[in-house]
Formats: C-alpha cells, structure tokens, sequence
C-alpha cells in the first residue's frame, strides 16, 4: 500500500476563491482549473505535474491510487478534485488538518503556515500570492516551475507535519478522518429537487405576507424603516416578547452580568433564525439586512448543490467541529439542524433520499448523554434502571407529580425527560422554568418555587451527581494551580485530569487554554473570547465527548459493512440495498446497542427507523 501525499494548486481570482463559495460550488464551478498538482509517494521526493486535464490524468496514472493511501493538508478540498475532476479513488484519507483541531484545539490555527510553524518543521511559501488571476496558460515556463516548487514545499510539509503528530494521534480518529470525508467526497444521499422547488415557491409566497405583517404591525412603509426600528436590541427583544418568544440572553465578558443576546453571531441570535415560527425568522431576516429566510436560502442551497452533482448531496461535516470532538456543519450546509418538527419545514429533511433500488435507514443512540452521566457518576440506581429498560423519563416524573406518571401522560412525562437532560449539568431554577416555558413544540408553564422544588428532588434522588460537579470544580483548580499529579476523575478510571486538561479514553483531550480566576468566575479563551466554565459546564463537556467516541466507534464497527452516509448529533444514516434491508437493520441495531470495551458495563440502546427518505425516519 503505497502512501501518497497530495496538494492542487487551482486557479482563483478575486471573485472567484474559497472565501466567497463553498468547496463544492468552487470545483463545481465552470471556471475551474487545475494549474498542477504535487504528489510524493513515500519517501520519495515531491513531483510536481501540470497539464491539461487529460494530460495529469495520463502524468497520475503511474500511481496506483487504489492500493494507495492519500494525505492532504485539506483533503475535504484536494480529495474532492481528486475524484470529482481527476476520476481517481484512493482506498483511505488522512488529513493534518482534521488532526490538528482534535489535538491543539479547534481554538488553535489550523493553516499549514500556522502548523509547520508551531511544530518548527520549515516555512510555506507566498507564490500563490502571484498566482492570483492566471490561468494556467498565464504562466511563463520559470514562474510555473517557481509555482511547482511551492507546490512541491507544501507536500514535503503536509508529510512531515503527518509524521510529527501522528505518533500522539489515536488509530480510532484516523478511522473517523476518512468515513467523515468520504461522507463529502462520495456522496451516497440524494435531493429532490423537484419537492425543494415547490416549498421554495411557498416559502417566498410566505415570506412576503410576513413582511406585510411585520411592516404593519410595526407601522412602517418599507422594509428599510422596519430594519431600521429592529436594529435596537430593546426595540427588537419588545418585538419579540409581543410574538410570544423571550429574547435569548447571554453573560457579558466584559461585565460579567445578564445581557441580551441579540449579536449576529451569538448563539442565541444564530438560533432565532431557526425557529419554529415564520414569523420569528423574518424578524431575525429583517434584522440582519438580508432579503431570505434561513429556509429559503436553505432550500436553494439544496437545490443548487443537486444541480451540479447530478441530484447527489455531498456531505460537508467539520470532524472535531466542536470544543468536545462531536461533528459540526461546514461548507455552510449544517446538518445537524434540519427542521424536523414543521411538516412544511420538513421539505428539506424530506427531499434528502436514498438512490433507486436503495434505503436511508437512520439509527439513533438512545438517552446517551443521560446513560453516560449516571455511569460516569456512578449513579447506579439510574444506571440500573437504564440497563433493565424502564422509563427513566417517567420515573423521575412520578415523584415530581407524586403520582404514576407514563408515556399516556405526555407533558408530565415532557417534564421528565427535560429534567434528567438538563438537571445533571446543574441547571438551575431559573433556567428550567425558561426552557420549560419555551420548548416546542410542548411548552409547560411552572412558578418558580416548583422548579425549586424540582431541582431539589433531582438532586436529593441522584446525590452522585452533584458530587461528580464538585470534583470538576476541584479539576478547575488544579488546572489553575498547574501543578500537580494527573488522577483519575471518577471511579471507572477512563477519565484523567492532567496539566494538559482532561484526557479521554480515546487519547485526546478536552483543554481549556489560558484558565484563570476572574473576579467571583473562572473563565478561559476560545475563538470568540473569554468563556465561563465551572463544575456543571464541564461535566457537560466531558459527558458529550465520552458520548461522541462511543457511537464514533459504533459508526465505526457498522462502517465496516456499510459505509457512513451522515452523522447527526448521536446518530448514524446508511444507505443500504432495499434487498439487504432486514439484515443491515438487524446489524446495525445490535452494533450500536453494543458499548466499547472501555465502557463494557454501560448500558446502551438505540432507536432505529427506515425509508426511502431521510425525512420518513422517524
């Protein structure tokens, strides 16, 4: 198995680079071109080769790609033109890139130039700057070679940085490297385009009665003025609070109080424009200047995309995409928020489908974070009750309603099920109530004192897991401290805290850069500055990261005999031959109702359902 590094030096111009269209529209786009490619097999030196297409396809063909591995610094990018425009398929994908965010952080610069760097292996070159505009004809003889060589730098870069963090790096996540990116490269779903054309009628047909709506209700003669009224954040959360929904808030960085989160990019903010209400997100709309719904220009982008890719819908997910390793939408397609609970929404949830002759069947962990949180905990009561099946929702219900609560009591047991997956993280009071109050599409209206009370009934019947909160307060302070002997963070042992941060059973880590006391917080930097942390936020953090590496190695297992065809939050989607239907069922069910060796004692399940569309797996 030969071991080829790879990198496409393509044309771009000012209008036309990765910075303004995705990866996909880039290749896809009529007016790319490669200018060359470099490629180093072992530990041979770089070649450079430039050509026609036809040409590198003759110049590549003294390869044997398919009895080969192929390592790009962004082999989202490089093994997409690999196969997409060359027509060459390797067996396996590495990719320094997706390496780099699991093990400095996804804080951390990912650039080559930022890495070789950091790693003191040599220094990137600045010929692409010239590059700009010049197609590959633009090129005299010298600055071609001057461009090949640069080329060549890069990959004899790529392979040392390979080599230089591929001894910390664990075999699993090189595993979960290649089935993310061949979820992009090798696209197995599908998208209706026809149904997407339709809701995009509708949904411009509704977008503009909202408008007339909103211009109304605010008097206003043009959408300008309604921008205008919607650009103060008291005006704008007043708004808001007369169409039923609260305004998000957030903790001030710099006051360390309450404040609203109204921000284009605070969180609250990004998910208002996904909300179940219409009307909400022409407000978010209007706000932000823009003329479309995050809908509509969903639906296009679908379109699009099927459009260039012959009704297949490469899969751009972001490996290592957040702080505790789970997936993250990218390519400015995300996944993991598709509307499920609208039916009109569901279009595009709907128009992802298996190709003829196949099915999406769509397995889902069950209670994971809750099963991992009682076990880390060693709440064995609620551990028990998970391994022998019970309604754990509906048993922490009936002693909030001290009566027998099932799931024939569907807002009680609602109540239930928001306890056990937000109360093990110290949520308080204050917090249920809201979340309580504005769930959809179940909301329940409870005082204050009952969601005192609630929170003392979890806490007094798991005392564990206030427990498992207090020894992460003490982890914060040794980190703080920064001196001090790794130890194990719960009885299990697979959890270790360490100077570097917590380290997982997989062999990576959660970090928190540059933690310190700050006035009565403790606090410590991501990209978008300073973030509170205390004992509840990283018992979250490490539940939802343990939880990740277990269905990452289940995916794994079922990857084997069906390749991955998407990953959302604690799920994985398959596309199976409809003739194989009942024994891939079957497979993947007991694959991933099955725990890793490291965790062989707790008890896991899933939920699995089956379709000709991702929408109909319910």
């Amino acid at each position: 198995m030969s071991f080829l590094t790879v990198d496409f030096e393509t044309y771009y111009a000012k209008d036309f680079t990765l910075s303004k269209l995705t990866t996909e529209e880039y290749i896809r786009d009529p007016r790319f071109e490669i200018i060359g490619v470099s490629v180093k097999q072992d530990d041979a030196p770089a070649e450079w080769f430039s050509g026609s297409l036809e040409e590198l396809r003759t110049q590549l063909s003294k390869f044997d790609w398919a009895a080969s591995v192929v390592l790009c610094h962004n082999t989202l990018f490089d093994g997409a033109i690999l196969e997409w425009v060359v027509g060459l398929k390797p067996t396996f994908y590495y990719d320094t890139l997706c390496m780099a965010r699991a093990l400095h952080g996804i804080n951390v610069g990912g650039s080559l130039a930022a890495l070789v760097v950091r790693y003191g292996l040599g220094q990137k070159g600045t010929e692409v700057l010239d590059a700009l505009g010049k197609r590959r004809v633009d090129f005299d003889p010298v600055s071609l070679d001057r461009y090949g060589a640069y080329c060549r730098n890069d990959v004899e870069l790529t392979c040392k940085l390979f080599c230089a963090m591929a001894g910390q790096f664990p075999e699993s996540e090189f595993n979960l490297i290649d089935m993310t990116l061949k979820m992009f490269i090798r696209p197995q779903l599908m998208v209706d385009d026809a149904l997407l054309t339709q809701r995009l009628e509708e949904v411009q047909r509704e977008k503009l009665e909202l408008l007339q709506t909103l211009m109304s209700k605010l008097e206003c003669d043009t959408e300008e003025d309604v921008r205008k009224k919607l650009c103060s954040n008291p005006k704008f959360a007043e708004v808001l609070r007369s169409a039923g929904v609260e305004p998000p808030m957030k903790i001030s960085p710099t006051t360390g109080k309450e404040t609203l989160a109204l921000a284009k990019n605070d969180e609250g903010f990004i998910a208002l424009q996904e909300h179940e209400d219409p009307f909400v997100q022409q407000l978010c709309a209007v706000r932000l200047g823009t003329k479309s719904t995050i809908e509509e220009s969903r639906v296009e982008r679908f379109i699009g995309i099927g459009m260039r890719n012959r009704g297949y819908l490469p899969v751009p997910l972001r490996y290592y995409g957040a702080h505790t390793g789970r997936w993250a939408g990218s390519d400015s397609v995300n996944f993991q928020n598709l509307p499920s609970r609208d039916e009109k929404k569901k279009a595009l949830k709907n128009s992802v489908m298996a190709p003829r002759g196949k099915v999406v069947i769509n397995c889902d962990s069950s209670q994971i974070e809750a099963r991992v949180l009682a076990w880390l905990a060693g709440q064995d009561d609620v551990v028990s009750q998970f391994a022998n099946g019970e309604d754990v929702y509906s048993i922490f219900a009936s002693e909030v309603y001290k009566k027998p609560i099932s799931k024939k009591n569907p807002t009680e047991r609602f109540v239930g099920k928001t306890c056990i997956l937000g109360l093990g993280y110290g949520t308080g009071a204050a917090k249920l109530r809201h979340t309580l109050a504005t769930a959809q599409p179940v909301n329940v209206s409870l005082t204050e004192a009952e969601c005192k009370d609630i929170v003392n009934i979890y806490r007094r019947l798991n005392r564990m897991i206030p427990k498992l909160w207090e020894n992460c307060d003490r982890v914060l302070s040794n980190l703080i401290a920064g001196d001090f002997n790794p130890y194990h963070l719960d009885d299990r042992r697979v959890v270790t805290v360490n100077q570097e941060g917590i380290k997982l059973p997989n062999g990576l880590y959660i970090r928190y850069p540059n933690v310190r006391r700050f006035e009565n917080r403790v606090i410590y930097d991501s990209r978008r500055g300073p973030v509170n942390i205390w004992g509840g936020a990283m018992v979250e953090n490490i539940v939802q990261a343990l939880a990740r590496i277990i269905v990452g190695e289940q995916m794994l297992k079922v990857n084997e005999r069906y390749e991955t065809a998407l990953t959302v939050h604690d799920a994985g989607v398959w596309v199976v031959p409809e003739g194989e239907l009942q024994e891939a069922l079957a497979f993947i069910v007991e694959t991933m109702s099955t725990a890793p060796s490291w965790c062989s004692d707790l008890p896991v399940a899933c939920e699995a359902h089956y379709g000709q569309r991702y929408g109909e797996c319910k």
